[in-house]
Order: structure tokens, then C-alpha cells, then sequence
């Protein structure tokens, strides 16, 4: 067996990756950059469209750096492409679920073999490093193909019930899970392929078209999964393609009546305006949303303290804190707390910022000006209302005043009640408060809205306590490949409770696909 062969790439594997990923990494990477500034379209009904109006795609790492242009769609552009999806339901969802599954693992497997391509796009675009873009595109591949199996070990969602003993008469019942009809994908910007081609990939299996939005900033990823699902022969109007702003593009999409349900991905102030304009419509429709977090670690007096102190890192500066996972807040016991600080500075000092692409960088920049600009405004505050152990500045030298770098940041001191404790920044920044005893760290860490993931370092007994107490859809306890991040299909079903989430499945697991089916009882009966 080869080394390629040996190694799957997860977020839990990829930090020691072997040296072919990096080689070629570096190789698919070489090509795109010598070929700069592409043109994609929007894939609505089969066909490429172009607008009139273009959007420049500018790596945040370098922001002369034009990666590609994409079209600034129109709400005409929505309505078509919705009509399109329409049009082609009765087609996709005729086909047995079997011919589904088989093409949708065509999919996932055009996907694995374009990973480095897409995976350096992703990199350029988002500005994550090497591993995390890869394992975007991998991750990417694996939703879709744990939706397929699911619809497998279930057989299609068809299931025989009790047969009603009525005399004179043979009444056999089943069960059948059927698709809903056109299915809106909005995904965001920090995972531009597996939030859009996850979604859009299990929305697929399960007999639905779809229409997939990609965040404005962010649509290289995106656009090379559409030219995958097209290689592999997924039928015209099947999955369709937009490209533009939200607030024309996106709310066209959503405002429309013949779309039968969504999946989106982002803030919870987006999220709950499209839970309530779906509530104002005729009758109920799905809306699979997930909304951000609050992430907290508790840590114990009688933790390992350099698995609590590399874990927490690795969560709370992977891809720059811009993960709706990455962890914001830790909360430790006193006995633990200054030997604990000491170890999560110098660990945060020691790591590598710089361009992402580069095998060498761990830290890459924030994705955009306005998160650039919000990071200097919650520093401002942090350093008025508490003390900044380290970071709280931009960073500028050797060339990094191109992008949009800034310092990963550890804050202390800030009082309780400050609104930070409970606002989602989304930036490379995480605050620290001691705590008399696990009891009250519990309670701190659950009094937020969001309920996404959640981490903890202690004993055996205290561990499984926290997990009976915590108020999280995605919890780990001892874990220092990441104390609130690392979700991965068919090991970690990734989802989150109260404002995180509003279905309570999550995906990658057991009970995700269903949510893009409705139930059918089927009654027959004859004379016996």
C-alpha cells in the first residue's frame, strides 16, 4: 500500500500529512496563480449565463492578487434559476434512488480527484492554509458520500409497518421518506465548498434539485464543484448555479414561492430573518440553518495542561477564528489558570502567520476590510476593558500590509457582564476568566444563545459530568487537536442547539439526511 493510499485526510490527520500532499499540492497551485483572474459563469438549467455586471475576486492575502471574476447576478437570474430546478424535479426524483446515489458518488469522487486544484483555490480565496483547505474539499466529498450511504443502509427510506388485522380484508402499510421539490443552498464564506456542496450534495441523494448560492466574497471553490457535477453528467436544471450580492441575489431566492426548503449557513441575524420570512408564508416549509456559535472550553484543575493549552490554541486561531466552531472563551479553574495563560501565549507567539498558501504558515489573513476593521474595534474595546496578553494589533512587516493580517489575541481580565463574553467576533481573538469550581464554569459557558460546540479538560468522572451538563450539539472533552473544532462526516455530526441551529440533526450523521424528505404513509388494501 502506498503512502497516498495509507493517508485519509480529516481534520484530525492533517497535521502530519505525508510529503505527495504538499508536492502537490504545491504543483495545482503553481498552475492557478499562472493563470489569474478567470472568468466564471452562473450554471442556470445546463447553460452558462453572464451578467452584465461583474464581480473581482481579490485574494485577502495579497489584495492585488485578482483570482477570478464572477457575475452579479440579478433576481431575474434567482427566478430562472429556480424555474429551472422546477422544471427538472419530476425527472430527478422519478430516477430510482439507487441511479441517485450512484451518479452523486461520481460526485463526490470527481471531487476527490480535482482536491489540490480546489483546494488551492480555496486557500487563495479564504485565505486558509494548505491543510484546511484541503480539508474543506475533502471534507466536501465525504458529506455527500455519507449521504449516499445513508440513503443506502436505509434502503431508500422505504420501510414495511405493521399490516392491520382487519377481517376479510390484506392492509399493508409502509413508510416512504419522499423529497420536498426545489432546495436553496446559501452557504458562507469560511467553508466555500463543504457548506455548499455538503448541503447541496445530500439535498441531491434524497430526489431534490437545487439552486446553490455562494457567499459574494467567495465562489472559486463553489464554481469548480459545479464543473465536477457537470463532468460526472448530473442532468441540465438539476443543480443550478448563482453567483452575486445577497441582498438583491439572495433575497430573490428566499422571497421565492416555489422554493420548497433552504439550507443556510451564517450569522443568526441572517439565519432567523429567513426562519421568519419562511414562517410568513402560506404553510410551513424546512429551513436547515446553522447560525454561528459561542464557543466555550471548561478546564479543570486536574486537566493536562499542554493537551488543554494545544488544544485551545488550535481552536480558537484555526483559520484565524473564523470558524462558526472556533473556540472564543475559556473558562478555568483558579488552581490552573496562571500556569495555563503562560502556556496558551507562548504557544500563540509561537505560531507561523503568514501567506497560507505557503507550506510553512499556519495562520492565515481574516477573510475582508470589514472584518479587518472589526477586529481593530473589538481589540480597541478589549484593551479599554481588560488586558491583552498578547496581539491586539495588525500586522504589517515583511510584505503582510497587502492583506488583511492580524495577531492572534489573548485577553484577560475583562468582566462578566461585558457584551464580548456573549457576542460572536468571528476573528483571531479569545478571552480567558478563571473560575472557583466546575459548577460555575458550566453555568457561564451555557448562558449564551448559541449552543454549537463546546470543550473540556479533566478526569474521566468530570468529563462525562460536562457532557450531561453542556448545552452544545458538538461537544469534545481531552482533545488537543482542537478543544471546540474538528468535525468530521461519519466521526463528528456537526450541529448545534438553541440559536445555533434550527433542526437539532446534524449533519454528517445519522439523522441529517432525512431533513431534506417528508414523510408518506402508505396504505393498501384488498379483498383477502
Amino acid at each position: 500500500m502506498t503512502e497516498k493510499e495509507q493517508f485519509k485526510l480529516t481534520y484530525g490527520t492533517m497535521h502530519n500529512p505525508p510529503q505527495e500532499m504538499h508536492d502537490r499540492f504545491d504543483e495545482a497551485l503553481k498552475a492557478l496563480k499562472a493563470n489569474p483572474g478567470k472568468e466564471y459563469p452562473m450554471i442556470i438549467n445546463g447553460q452558462e449565463r453572464y451578467a452584465k455586471e461583474k464581480h473581482k475576486a481579490y485574494s485577502p492575502i495579497n489584495t492585488s492578487w485578482h483570482l477570478a471574476t464572477f457575475q452579479k447576478g440579478t433576481a431575474k437570474d434567482a427566478a430562472d434559476a429556480v424555474a429551472a430546478a422546477k422544471a427538472a424535479f419530476p425527472a430527478w426524483r422519478a430516477i430510482p434512488w439507487q441511479e441517485r446515489v450512484a451518479l452523486m458518488r461520481k460526485f463526490a469522487d470527481r471531487i476527490n480527484e480535482r482536491l489540490y486544484e480546489i483546494g488551492a483555490a480555496v486557500s487563495l480565496e479564504v485565505g486558509k492554509n494548505r491543510m484546511e483547505a484541503l480539508g474543506d474539499v475533502a471534507e466536501t466529498a465525504d458529506l455527500i458520500l455519507w449521504g449516499c450511504k445513508m440513503m443506502e443502509e436505509n434502503h431508500g427510506y422505504v420501510r414495511a409497518m405493521g399490516d392491520d388485522p382487519v377481517d376479510g380484508f390484506i392492509s399493508k402499510n409502509q413508510s416512504v421518506l419522499k423529497p420536498y421539490g426545489v432546495w436553496v443552498v446559501i452557504s458562507p464564506f469560511n467553508f466555500p465548498t463543504a457548506l455548499s456542496g455538503g448541503p447541496a450534495g445530500n439535498a441531491l441523494v434524497a430526489g431534490n434539485t437545487v439552486v446553490m448560492k455562494p457567499a459574494s466574497d467567495v465562489s472559486w471553490g463553489a464554481a469548480l464543484l459545479v464543473d465536477c457535477a457537470r463532468e460526472v453528467g448530473v442532468p441540465d436544471g438539476v443543480l443550478n448555479f448563482v453567483t452575486g450580492p445577497g441582498s438583491s441575489l439572495g433575497n430573490a431566492l428566499t422571497d421565492n414561492p416555489d422554493v420548497a426548503g433552504i439550507t443556510f449557513t451564517g450569522s443568526m441575524e441572517v439565519g432567523m430573518s429567513i426562519f421568519r420570512k419562511f414562517a410568513a408564508r402560506d404553510y410551513v416549509h424546512p429551513t436547515i440553518l446553522e447560525m454561528g456559535g459561542k464557543n466555550p472550553t471548561v478546564i479543570s484543575k486536574h486537566a493536562d495542561l499542554e493537551d488543554a493549552a494545544v488544544g485551545c490554541v488550535r481552536s480558537a486561531f484555526g483559520l484565524q477564528g473564523q470558524k462558526c466552531s472556533a473556540l472564543s472563551r475559556i473558562f478555568i479553574e483558579e488552581e490552573l489558570y496562571e500556569p495555563f495563560i503562560r502556556r496558551v501565549v507562548e504557544l500563540t507567539n509561537n505560531l507561523s502567520i503568514g501567506d497560507p498558501t505557503l507550506r510553512e504558515n499556519w495562520m492565515g489573513p481574516v477573510i475582508n476590510r470589514n472584518a479587518y476593521e472589526d477586529y481593530k474595534k473589538f481589540t480597541n474595546e478589549l484593551y479599554e476593558n481588560g488586558t491583552i496578553l498578547t496581539g491586539g494589533k495588525y500586522l504589517k512587516e515583511n510584505g503582510l500590509d497587502e492583506g488583511y493580517f492580524c495577531a492572534p489575541t489573548v485577553v484577560v481580565d475583562v468582566p462578566l457582564d461585558h457584551y464580548l463574553w456573549k457576542t460572536e467576533m468571528f476573528l483571531p481573538i479569545v478571552m480567558i476568566a478563571p473560575i472557583k469550581n466546575l459548577e460555575e464554569g458550566i453555568k457561564l459557558a451555557n448562558d449564551v444563545d448559541y449552543g454549537l460546540t463546546s470543550g473540556f479538560f479533566g478526569t474521566e468522572e468530570e468529563c462525562e459530568w460536562f457532557l450531561d451538563h453542556t448545552e452544545a450539539g458538538t461537544t469534545y472533552v481531552n482533545r488537543p487537536l482542537g478543544s471546540t473544532t474538528g468535525a468530521w462526516p461519519g466521526f463528528q455530526p456537526f450541529g448545534g442547539w438553541k440559536g445555533s441551529g434550527s433542526t437539532g440533526k446534524n449533519g454528517g450523521g445519522f439523522y441529517y439526511l432525512p431533513l431534506y424528505m417528508h414523510e408518506q404513509s402508505q396504505t393498501r388494501v384488498k379483498r383477502g
